[in-house]
């Protein structure tokens, strides 16, 4: 057995030998380039990327350049390919490379400078600056490669300008360049005619509107006459049809978001448009919020306006706005599904006992799945996870919780978004990103950026372009008779309705929807969070908003969003003060949480709270970013400032947290606030120091239509950003 075993080991150690002599063989004829080929051909590739990636400046405006070198196949030649975008530039640079983007590979470039440039400049100046440039075209004639290529670039930027963005021509004050540059454009091309024509029709509309100013504004005048309060029947809601209420509700705001001017949204443009002289700017964005405002008024008041009802008839009205609701979600209506949920977690109607008692089971398991879909947990990330599937799909996935006897699935639908998490996104990113590098060159980058979700919208907007509705006239006969409530009207008619002394048993945080604050002129949202691309864009954006995250983890609510709370005459009952953080739905104020451990170069650490102030015109909360080296006067300082109030009067004043249950926490006079604070509540309050003991929380009215201002980030907020960008 010993010697067959040793046999067998000499036999291996024979086969192995052999088989290395034989490798060995064959590699070095290899080398030699002698061996002879393999009956089984084998072509081996390497597909390696070896990208360089390096930045070069020119006179006026730097490059970003990407040099890549790929192998193919062992025997052929290595490729090499270029291409370079445009990261910063002058003013007059960034206009004059839209001429020169396509010989350069920059084929994103127009599209991206025509949706952005508003940020940094005027139609006027870019006007002023290809017609400078066209007056003294490249080239020594009309027929050499040079002019026929820029010709060729000439008509292509004003046609896709033409096209996209006609308002901006038509939006000139006078018609002197347009009929300047129609002459400028190439003589030997038929598309250059045909932009000729459109030019001079342009300059003759402008023409006339300068001669006929009257005209217009007499017709810009009509306005359609306040809805009779005596003619209102809120019960005539029932009659309709969830499926008829969702339907027209999609029909109205499909149309508004189909002619939803995408650059309206970005940061620069909405968060200015309170002041003085910017009273037209983002007219479109202005529409979709009076509509979101318009039918969370009517939620409102069809719930309370009738107030004799027995509870169980009430809850017939909530039951009909769930399912309305849920039928808006099958339509994937995203905006007229939020407004109605946000109504019915306002606080008239969230602390109605009584009628929520009497409301059916299973209604109010649907109304607590669609309230979770607009969930403020991770930026809203459950919405824009819907909206990532179902974003351009033909109909919404729903799962076996939702009725689908909802979904038509003979006609396709478009998907009509919350347009807060757009206006939250250019927000934040308007906020951290720096508009120019330190050399003043306008940072191109960040419109790339910006660019990315703008395009999401216009994404979104196509899917919409071709849905077919009908007009139901009776409902839109009820929809436009509903009276307008104040927030002070709906406290009046909640408390007849139920009268004040016993908690909600309601588990959802109320939220507050009827809102206007003109005085927030000069005011700019802090909003901070997650922004994941709503599809599946592996984008600069998502980075540069994840990053921000981590240093500033705290969900952002809203940008339509306000906080307040009841108004009457006598000090507010407990029952009508929330018990937790009331988020209500216009005005943004972002509630953070503690952010995590500092990390290398990220500045103190900080967190986001909202303050308001005991006032006789409306409680508005404001956000104010408070670090690690925030004393309390230096806190109420900047409370008083968001607040337009006088900063040097900080010492009348003093900081009360509110915690769950109607508990306050008076923050020490000289105290450092961060570290005062607990971590249960983000709601402050600011209250006039009086002898005797603190004054009741009183609740004011606000008016009903809402211009969703935002507050500004502190330098602080800023110096943090620095770090991280």
């Amino acid at each position: 057995m010993r010697s067959n075993g040793e046999h067998g080991k000499n036999i291996c150690a024979l086969i192995l030998k052999i088989s290395w002599n034989l490798v060995g063989s064959y590699l070095s004829g290899l080398a030699q380039g002698k061996a002879e080929p393999s009956p089984m051909k084998t072509t081996w590739y390497c597909p390696l990327d070896l990208s360089t990636v390096v930045e070069e400046e020119e006179d006026g405006i730097i490059y970003t350049v990407v040099v890549k070198q790929q192998h193919g196949a062992i025997n052929s030649p290595v490729s090499v390919s270029r291409s370079q975008c445009v990261k910063a530039g002058t003013e007059e640079k960034l206009v004059l490379h839209l001429l020169h983007s396509f010989s350069m590979g920059d084929s994103s470039f127009v599209s991206i400078f025509l949706s952005t440039y508003r940020s940094f400049t005027s139609t006027e100046r870019v006007l002023d600056i290809l017609s400078d440039r066209l007056e003294n075209p490249p080239g020594e004639n009309e027929r050499s490669q040079m002019r026929q290529s820029f010709n060729k670039a000439v008509c292509t930027v004003f046609s896709t300008w033409l096209t996209e963005y006609p308002e901006d021509f038509q939006s000139l004050r006078e018609p002197s360049r347009l009929l300047r540059l129609s002459p400028l454009l190439p003589q030997d091309s038929s598309s250059a005619a045909d932009l000729r024509a459109r030019f001079l029709r342009i300059a003759e509309e402008l023409s006339e509107k300068a001669l006929l100013p009257d005209a217009r504004k007499d017709k810009d005048s009509l306005s359609s006459p306040s809805p009779d309060p005596a003619k209102f029947e809120a019960t005539s809601i029932l009659g309709f049809p969830a499926e008829v209420i969702a339907e027209q509700l999609t029909k109205i705001e499909t149309e508004l978001f189909v002619r939803l001017v995408p650059y309206h949204c970005l940061g620069s443009l909405w968060s200015q448009r309170d002041k003085k002289g910017r009273e037209g700017v983002c007219w479109s964005v202005r529409a979709t919020v009076r509509q979101f405002n318009k039918l969370a008024n009517a939620v409102l008041a069809s719930c309370l306006w009738p107030t004799k009802l027995r509870s169980q008839q009430r809850a017939r009205l909530l039951e009909k706005w769930i399912s309305a609701a849920e039928a808006c979600r099958a339509k994937k209506n995203f905006s007229s599904l939020y407004a109605i949920v946000s109504a019915l977690k306002s606080n008239p109607i969230h602390r109605l006992r009584r009628t929520w008692q009497d409301t059916d089971r299973e209604a109010l398991k649907k109304y607590e799945e669609l309230s979770e879909i607009f969930s403020d947990k991770d930026n809203y990330s459950q919405t824009r996870e819907l909206l990532k599937e179902e974003g351009t799909s033909k109909f919404a996935n729903l799962d076996n919780r939702l009725n689908n006897r909802h979904v038509n699935k003979s006609t396709a639908q478009g998907t009509v978004p919350y347009l807060g998490i757009f206006l939250t996104d250019l927000t934040m990113l308007d906020t951290a990103v720096k508009d120019r590098l330190d050399n003043g060159y306008i940072n191109f980058d960040k419109r790339r950026r910006e660019f990315e979700v703008l395009a999401q919208i216009r994404l979104l907007q196509s899917s919409c372009k071709n849905c077919v509705f009908t007009a139901d006239e009776a409902f839109v006969q009820w929809y436009n008779s509903v009276p307008t409530l104040t927030e002070e009207q709906s406290y009046r008619l909640s408390n007849e309705i139920e009268a004040p002394g016993e908690p909600s048993p309601r588990g959802l945080t109320p939220a507050v929807v009827i809102t206007q604050c003109p005085d927030l002129s000069t005011s700019r949202t802090s909003l901070t969070g997650d922004s994941d691309s709503l599809f599946d864009f592996q984008s600069p954006v998502n980075n540069l908003l994840s990053k921000l995250t981590k240093h500033m983890r705290s969900p952002s609510v809203s940008c339509l969003d306000v906080d307040t709370s009841p108004s009457t005459n006598e000090s507010t009952p407990a029952t009508l003060t929330p018990t937790t953080p009331t988020k209500s739905h216009r005005r943004s104020a972002s509630c953070g949480n503690n952010p995590p451990g500092n990390t290398p170069g990220s500045g103190p650490d900080m967190r986001i709270i909202r303050i308001r102030m005991e006032l006789h015109d409306g409680n508005l909360y404001r956000s104010i970013l408070v670090t690690s080296n925030d004393k309390t006067p230096t806190v109420i300082s900047s409370a008083l400032e968001k607040h337009n109030q006088d900063p040097t009067q900080a010492s009348r004043y003093e900081l009360i947290q509110l915690l769950p249950e109607g508990k306050e926490l008076v923050i020490p006079a000289t105290g450092n606030v961060f570290y005062a604070m607990t971590s249960s509540s983000v709601d402050f309050l600011l209250r006039l120091r009086k002898k005797g003991g603190s004054c009741p929380f009183g609740s004011q009215p606000i008016n009903t239509e809402t211009s969703a201002t935002f507050p500004r980030i502190k330098a602080k907020g800023r110096r943090l950003v620095r770090t991280l960008f």
